[in-house]
């Protein structure tokens, strides 16, 4: 799924109840947005380096 690091469905839910728990309910929104709007930038800058390298 991921490459070199396989991650099945208990692994998401480990990883999500590790995260509920260091959150709480009433930040987990607040991270999750912040954790969303990481990997779009993420994305961008991975795609502008791609762009660059053909350019």
């Amino acid at each position: 799924m991921f490459g070199i690091m396989p991650v099945g469905p208990w692994e998401i839910v480990l990883i999500l109840a590790i995260v509920l728990i260091i959150f709480g309910p009433g930040k987990l929104p607040q991270a999750a947005k912040m954790f969303g709007k990481s990997i779009k930038e993420f994305k961008g800058a991975v795609n502008d380096q791609e762009d660059t390298k053909q350019s």
